[in-house]
This record gives C-alpha cells, structure tokens and sequence, in this order.
C-alpha cells in the first residue's frame, strides 16, 4: 500500500487523515467527491490550519471553485460543531462582502470524507491568474510607475471592506492575484478565518493559546504581539507589500529589527511624493499612520503629474464609455499582456485546439471615448483593457456632432448594461476588432486630430454591430454574465459529460458542429480565423456553454 509524507517526512498509510507522529492533516485524493457536488481536482496550497484544493462544482456545470479545508483536529461530534459555529460566524461576515476584486464565498459546510473523517470546508469563487508573490520571482522588481497603479487598483478594495467592519489581517504578495481576465489585483485569504481555526485548535484541543496571526514582516507590532488589528494594520502590511515588490527583497531584509526602522530607501529610489506616502503607512504606532485606505489613495492621486486640460464644454455631460463613473485610478501606463488564440475544432474538439502565445499587445493604448468636465479639467477615461482619448470637437466634429456621439455612446451604453456583459470583456472584443480592420494603425491610440474623426466613428459602428450579434446570439443571462472567463477546461468538462451520456445521445463532435454553425452565422467573417481566447473566442465558447445548459435542463 502506498505511503504518505506530511510537512515533516513523516510517514503515514494511504488514507490516513492525520499523521500519526505529529497530528499533521494530510491530503485528500484527487477526484474525491465531498457532498455529492464538489469533485476535488489538486492541490494548490497548503498552511498551518487546513488545505486548500482546486475543486468542481458538480451543480454548477462543473464550474471550477476553490475549497478550503480547514483542521481544528477536533474529534467529538460536540466540539465539531461548537468549531462549526465559530466558522460560520467568521465565514458569515466575509460572504457578505461583494466586490469585483474578491472572490465570492459560496458556502461553508461540514463533510465526512471517505476516510469517515468530519472536516470543516469553505467554498469560494476560483480567480484565474499569478500571485504577485509568483510575479515578483519570474519577472522580478515592479517599477515605480507600476506599483503606484497596484496600490490605486488594491486601496479602493480595502476601503469597502473596512467600511463592512471587516479587516483583512494578512495581506502580502502571496495573498493577491492579478486577475488574468482583466489584469486587476483580487484579494484573497482573509486571515479571520485563519484566525477562527487558531482559536479551535486552543479550545477544543488543548494544544496551547491561539496563534497571533499575521506574517512575519508583514503584519504591525500590535497585530503580531497583542492580536490588535485596525484598518491603519492592513494598510502598514499593504505598504510592505508595496516595498517587497520595489526591491524584491523580503521584509526582513529591508527592516532593522534592532532599531525598529525601515531601511529600504537606500536599497531604491523613488518620488519623494511616494516615499512620504508609504512612510506614513509604516508608522510604528497605528495612529500615526493613515486611518482610512481612501487618505492613502487621495494622497497618491495628489502626487501624480496633473494633465493639462484639452476641453471644457459646459452643455456636454462626462459619458464613460463602460458606463460607470469616473476613476483617476484608472489613468495607467501601458502594459504588455499576452493574448491566446484557440482554433474551434472540426472533427475531435481537444485534440484539434489549437493554443498558442500571440505576441504581447498595448491593450491600455487603444481607441475611443468622450470626455469634458464641466467646470473642471477634462480627463482621460480609462479602465483595465483600454485607455479612451478626448474627443475634441474640430473643424469636422461640431459640438452638435459631438453631442451626438455623445447620444450614440450613451446608447452603446445602455445596450450593453442590459445585456449584463462585462464591460472589460466588451470593449477588448470591440478594441480587438478594429484594430485588426486597422492595421495600419500598428495599436496606436486614436487621437484627437481631424484625420482621425472617421476612425473614431468606426468604432462606435464596430461596438454597435458587437451588440447587434451577441442580442442576435439570444444567449442566456447567466452564460452572457460569464463572458471573458471561459477557459478550455470548460470544454473538456462539457465533452467528459457527453462521453458520460450526460447529455443524452447528444456527443462532444455535435456540440463542437453545431457550435461553429451557429457562431459562423454570426461571425462569417472569422471562418477559417484562430479565435483568440480573451476575445471572439468566449463567444464561441458560451454558444457551447448555452447548447449544453438546455440540454441538462431538458432531461
């Protein structure tokens, strides 16, 4: 029978719960089903108080998720459920937060694993994509530039979940993922529940006092010595972060620990704006740091060079183009981000798919928008896929013409809010489509000259004939939700359930034909085309994901 090892190398039997020498919880197995509805997938971290596994919800179309498995080490049914309780009161107030950059908390439960073992399991939402602690060791060191637009896409995260009561305890570059869908940083791990499981070891075990938690480096004195935490705490871990990814160095590094000071600034150089910044967050005594996480981000903003203004019309109303309100914090540098292609297969649908890496592509430089404050200076909209220009009325844009641009936008607007499309996925879609009508253009962002007048106006006729296709696709809400976070797992799922007749007498080839016939229909123009992934490629991917839905609901 085959052996299993804990952190410690001690050996154990297959099967086994908890090592036997030292009480460590040890794996479960790959493809084990908890509940009748989570399948567990692999592993993907382990910590001090519980496992954590790749796992698919089998009532949700195999969608994929995350569970945490959490190891008070409690044995009576009693004990079990007084830990339970404590969980969910804990678990209970993070599912109550929603904020696009967290991921959701499905449910907590309590399932006896095959081995007759009752664990305690939080479900959450699967974010796709590099924890900046992985960035930082394949790409090294952030830029200045770089880490000022993190700290402006993260500070406004934390400020909601303050605002909900809520601190997050744990905050490092091993605890935020950079979305792939929409290169937004997610924060994840929130150390309350950690918290939760180091006061269940205490009480019900007998193992000694609950464990402070918080990582070393990170965390401030008085969440590390005397279980303090407030919101200037996860702002002071925030700032480490922020100085980990600068230098790529580890806390201890850049800490004297023997006179209690930072000493980074003479391992970099930044702005003087930033380094007054992230000194005021790495105050000793939490009073002396910043309060909230919205001082912070005003103080950032404050120091940013400031552009000048190109427009001021005082009859025309500020009109983003995805429809939601205007964010400084969206005014970011250019990036490179990789983008996939898939080949829809003809015959066999896995072996035919066809990936590959395209070259890296400005999606923060592109296209089109409308914009002027009144009363204030004009400002250029922008969010995690594109970055809109002014569009100055010219000798050939009057400000009636621009007025009704601003109609039209407006309209698009609408259209796609009642779709219920994600806007970053929409405008990528439409961004990707005229540039590869235009590519002459070489991803230049438009600008406001005249010459570019029909340019502009082209786009809002490609956005216009995007929505014209996708009401045309009548696609479900749920499957238009979902566009820009499909991936070719989704499709090995939906063919493991038609080789498995779960799908009645409908195969995985019918799927992948008539598949293509309907999104070929739509999309003429892409026959015979590789689909990139990230844009005309989630179309195609929810006409299949809508086929195998009304199958399902129809046995």
């Amino acid at each position: 029978m085959m052996s299993l090892y804990c952190n410690q190398g001690h050996k154990n039997r297959n099967g086994s719960r908890f090592c036997t020498e030292c009480g460590e919880m040890l794996w479960l197995s790959a493809g084990e089903v908890l509940e009748k509805r989570y399948r567990l997938v692999r592993q993907l971290a382990s910590g001090g108080f519980g496992r954590t596994y790749l796992a698919e919800n089998l009532h949700r179309f195999n969608e994929c998720c995350v569970l945490k498995e959490f190891a008070p080490q409690v044995r009576g049914d009693r004990e079990l459920e007084k830990a339970k309780e404590l969980f969910e009161r804990e678990a209970g107030a993070l599912y109550n937060l929603t904020h696009p950059q967290l991921p959701r908390f499905l449910e907590f439960f309590q399932a006896e694993t095959k081995d007759g073992v009752n664990c305690l399991f939080l479900a959450q939402d699967y974010i796709e994509g590099e924890t900046y602690y992985d960035l930082l060791r394949s790409r090294g060191s952030f830029s200045e530039s770089e880490v000022r637009e993190f700290l402006c896409k993260l500070l406004p995260v934390l400020s909601y979940v303050h605002t909900q009561g809520v601190i997050h305890r744990d905050i490092a570059p091993d605890n935020i993922i950079l979305r792939n869908v929409d290169q937004m940083p997610v924060l994840i791990d929130f150390g309350g529940v950690k918290q939760v499981a180091a006061t269940v070891v205490s009480k019900f075990t007998g193992l000694g006092m609950p464990t402070l938690l918080g990582k070393q480096g990170y965390a401030p004195e008085e969440q590390m010595r005397q279980g303090k935490v407030y919101p200037s705490s996860d702002l002071y871990a925030l700032a480490v972060t922020a100085l980990v990814l600068l230098t790529a160095k580890e806390p201890q590094e850049l800490y004297d620990s023997y006179n209690g000071t930072w000493q980074w600034r003479k391992e970099i150089k930044v702005s003087s704006q930033l380094e007054a910044v992230l000194q005021k967050m790495l105050a000793y005594k939490p009073g002396d740091r910043f309060s909230q996480a919205q001082e912070v981000l005003q103080a950032l903003q404050a120091s940013m060079p400031q552009k000048t203004p190109a427009l001021n019309i005082s009859q025309l109303r500020t009109i983003n183009v995805l429809g939601r309100k205007p964010d400084k914090t969206h005014n970011s540098q250019l990036q490179h981000q990789q983008t996939q292609v898939i080949t829809p297969p003809a015959n066999n649908p896995i072996t035919n798919w066809h990936f590959g890496w395209l070259r890296s592509l400005l999606v923060k430089a592109t296209t089109v928008g409308l914009v002027a404050v009144a009363g204030t200076s004009a400002w250029v909209l922008a969010n995690s896929v594109m970055r809109t220009p002014l569009l100055t009325p010219t000798a050939q844009e009057s400000p009636t013409n621009t007025a009704d641009l601003a109609t039209r936008l407006q309209e698009i607007v609408s259209r796609r809010q009642a779709l219920q499309i994600r806007e970053a996925f929409f405008v990528g879609l439409v961004d990707d489509s005229f540039h590869r009508q235009h590519p002459e253009l070489n991803g230049r962002s438009l600008k406001s000259d005249p010459k570019d007048a029909a340019l502009r106006s082209n786009w809002f006729a490609i956005a216009e004939q995007m929505l014209d296709k996708l009401e045309q696709a009548e696609l479900s809400l749920d499957v238009r939700r979902r566009l820009g976070s499909y991936t070719q797992q989704n499709f090995v799922a939906w063919q493991q359930q038609a080789d498995q007749r779960q799908l009645g007498n409908y195969t995985s080839d019918r799927l992948t034909k008539e598949t293509n016939q309907k999104f070929y229909r739509l999309f003429p123009e892409e026959r015979g085309k590789q689909l990139k992934l990230n844009t005309t490629g989630q179309i195609w991917y929810a006409i299949a994901a809508d086929r195998v839905n009304r199958l399902k609901k129809a046995r």
